[in-house]
């Protein structure tokens, strides 16, 4: 083992650091254990939450450990590339390769999956040629009832070593707990080459900075184009023997290796039980960085203390929400619903503030830089959701993708890693501006947020030029082309809405009239929205069920039937289309309806979850059961509700049908199940479906509680009779979100037979085209 760069000095600091750094981890641990004593008066809702629903089936979700919102997900890897493996791991699988530090939460697109540890009792051969994960010699098998997770912890056993293996996790940090399954030696592979899906290490650095301390870098390239990670890792035993494994497979004995996959193998002397605590900090600046997050969320070696804080951490941020119900498998979905909801956006930025931006330069920040904002998903139901359960969150989101506008010139479209990835269709951070603005989030420079609003709609990329040109997106020039109409034509109402709240007239004419370019597509014949050409004529031999992916498409992720229905503030514009309200309810049925058949050669395979043609399993969908609220008849939409609450989510790890897409699976869930769906996300209002529970309580910021009562909901009580805000009565089937922000309480008479509740239309939600009478 090489040890003589070690000299006196250098000894006599880090020893001077070391005391530091424990004295100020008693005087952490003191007022965190205060804090988590508190905490233990709360009701244990993490018990309900279980991390392996999704991991199943195309959920697309990790089971490993992070906390909310947090830089690290800590998580055990299968080592297979493919579309069910873009989190790393999936149910079905028995072999482990790894546990990396970085993973996406229900994302279509792998990426990530860095800085990857392996204990292993096996001598390890890194010169044989690798053609497949079982190769590797410290692959390792495993089955489902040797694995546990729970919110910020996860365990496994491996089968024939009898390692155990604990991740757990703080906000920058991960921390791994090795059991050893026998006398000798344990390996602890370090493995900066690993690489899954889309992801590509083009440089990688192993650093020996002390006899139990590795640090290093990571720069890749895939979906986010530039990526970089550095960390700073310490074993809490010294190493008995270590070495460095070069691009040409040469071994190194060397003090440090750079290459483009290199590897570390430190080598541990343990007695079968002993245990070796691994803990790590990440950072996308530099190693210092690394270094310092490490040294503030995680001096001790207590994984204990760590793994209960974290768990502490999550029960009070899912007691947001206290649902009552005797059905445990429902609580189970629910709960686990909240905590997927809560897993991204993650934080980009260090402890000291600094992060790596979307030029790739180094800044530091007054607020909480995020990453990881997958908006075509989020902007529907997740980010609402945070206006009411995050709200000291809201305004860093949104200083962000200022920072991004500032960083990039547009606001982000989908940005990992800080990297816009130009991923998906729309320019969705504008509905998530706007609607923090009106919900009166405004810690921010407003000005600056209108400017990039508008510069996002007004650039000259991602078919934009065509849409400023004609008014609507021409199929014969641009992919995808109904898709991307419809919803700039939403964003551009967003746009306009703010563009008449700060006095900008001339931009809210503007705009309010790209906000109608829907009706340029829509076909009163077929009742769809379908692809224009050039000329004005359809685009021909049309088939709504008919699906292609990405390339020859209109519609993205989807066909006519899913996306003929995007048009969330304008649907009595959309009802008047189809020239009576009878005809679009008559259409809306159709949907739930039609056979479930989806034509074409090139399918996406997004589409999933399928009542008729309608889509559960990816949002496009999400918010089409409630329009028949707009239509007059409220009682369909409590139905449809029903019946895709209880058939699309299951407490089994198949219990997600498509991908999470970082929380907006959950969010459609969560929002459904108290009742109401924010179906124009930026409007502040929620449209009423039917609750879930007969009671629950979201308690918000200011120590106000919003109480949610319907008996009967969960059994007979199919359809609402009557509502009830704050003792009145209330006939409209929408609230405000300041009648939840404020507190306050709703109450629903339940009934086994439909009522004429809500059918007059003073009562519909609104739209941007006012309701005829």
């Amino acid at each position: 083992m090489r040890l003589d760069f070690l000299n006196y000095d250098s000894f006599l600091l880090r020893s001077l650091v070391s005391v530091l750094g424990i004295f100020s981890f008693i005087l952490c641990l003191s007022c965190t254990r205060q804090y988590a004593e508190h905490d233990h008066l709360l009701p244990d809702l993490a018990a309900f939450v279980d991390p392996f629903i999704g991991t199943d089936a195309h959920g697309h979700t990790y089971p490993g450990a992070s906390v909310p919102f947090g830089m690290v997900q800590l998580s055990p890897d299968n080592g297979i590339s493919g579309w069910d493996w873009c989190s790393g791991y999936h149910f079905s699988d028995s072999i482990i390769v790894g546990f990396s530090h970085l993973h996406l939460s229900g994302t279509g697109i792998g990426d990530l999956a860095d800085i990857s540890f392996m204990p292993t009792h096996q001598t390890v051969d890194f010169s044989k040629t690798i053609e497949s994960r079982l190769d590797l010699d410290y692959h390792a098998k495993y089955r489902h009832d040797k694995e546990f997770a729970a919110p910020g912890y996860y365990r496994v056993q491996f089968e024939e070593s009898d390692i155990l293996v604990e991740l757990t996790a703080t906000e920058r940090t991960g921390m791994q707990q090795y059991t050893s399954g026998q006398d000798g030696l344990l390996h602890v592979v370090v493995d900066l080459g690993f690489a899954i899906n889309w992801d590509r290490p083009v440089e990688t650095y192993l650093y020996l900075y002390d006899d139990n301390i590795v640090s290093g870098h990571r720069y890749s390239t895939g979906w986010a184009k530039n990526q970089k990670v550095f960390f700073h890792t310490e074993f809490s035993k010294n190493f008995d023997g270590y070495y460095f494994v070069g691009d040409d497979f040469t071994l190194s004995d060397s003090y440090d290796i750079q290459g483009k996959r290199v590897k570390g193998l430190f080598s541990f002397d343990m007695k079968k039980g002993e245990k070796l605590v691994v803990k790590t900090g990440l950072s996308s600046v530099d190693n210092e960085g690394a270094r310092l997050n490490l040294k503030t969320e995680c001096p001790g070696w207590d994984f204990e203390y760590i793994q209960e804080l974290s768990y502490a951490i999550w029960n009070k941020e899912l007691n947001k929400i206290r649902i009552e119900s005797e059905d445990a498998e429902l609580k189970k979905v629910f709960y686990t619903g909240l905590y997927h909801s809560f897993l991204a956006p993650v934080m980009h930025s260090d402890t000291d503030g600094r992060y790596r931006g979307a030029d790739d330069q180094v800044k530091k920040a007054h607020f909480d830089y995020y990453s990881t904002f997958s908006l075509w998903d989020t902007f529907r139901a997740a980010k609402p959701l945070y206006t009411l359960l995050q709200p000291h969150r809201v305004n860093d989101f949104i200083r962000t993708m200022l920072a991004h506008y500032d960083e990039y010139g547009l606001l982000p479209v989908w940005s990992l890693a800080a990297n816009e990835t130009n991923t998906m269709t729309g320019y969705h951070a504008i509905p998530v501006i706007a609607d923090a603005w009106f919900k009166g989030f405004r810690d921010y420079d407003v000005e600056k947020a209108y400017e990039a609003m508008k510069a996002s709609a007004m650039q000259d990329i991602r078919g934009v030029n065509f849409l400023k040109e004609y008014g609507y997106i021409p199929a014969d020039l641009e992919d995808e082309s109904v898709t991307k109409t419809l919803e700039y034509a939403y964003d551009d109402w967003c746009i306009a809405q703010m563009a008449k709240a700060l006095q900008k007239n001339d931009d809210y004419a503007y705009f309010t009239e790209r906000a109608g370019a829907y009706k340029y597509l829509f076909d009163e014949v077929s009742g769809f929205m379908r692809g224009k050409m050039l000329d004005g004529s359809w685009k021909p031999n049309f088939d709504p069920k008919f699906s292609a992916h990405r390339v020859g498409a209109e519609y993205t992720e989807g066909n006519a039937w899913q996306h003929s229905w995007f048009v969330p503030h304008d649907v009595e514009g959309l009802i008047q289309l189809f020239g009576s309200r009878e005809r679009f309810i008559e259409k809306l049925d159709s949907l739930f309806n039609e056979d479930s058949e989806i034509t074409g050669e090139n399918i996406s395979v997004d589409i999933s979850g399928l009542i008729g043609q309608y889509a559960h399993g990816n949002e496009p969908s999400h918010h089409i059961a409630y329009m028949y609220n707009y239509a007059g008849v409220p009682s369909k939409t409590q139905e449809r509700i029903w019946e895709i609450m209880k058939t699309q989510y299951n407490a089994r790890p198949d219990g997600l049908c498509g991908n999470e897409d970082c929380g907006q699976m959950s969010a459609w869930y969560i929002f459904s199940a108290l009742g109401f769906y924010p179906v124009n996300p930026a409007e502040s209002i929620y449209v009423i479906g039917r609750p879930m529970f007969e009671k629950m309580e979201i308690l918000l910021h200011d120590d106000k509680v919003f109480e949610i009562l319907a008996p009967g909901a969960e059994n007979e009580g199919m359809y609402i009779q009557s509502v009830k805000l704050n003792g009145l009565e209330h006939h409209q089937t929408y609230i405000h979100h300041r009648d939840i922000a404020n507190g306050g309480r709703l109450e629903f008479d339940m009934g086994p037979s439909k009522s004429n509740w809500g059918t007059h239309p003073d009562n519909f939600p609104p739209s941007m085209t006012k309701v005829k009478q």
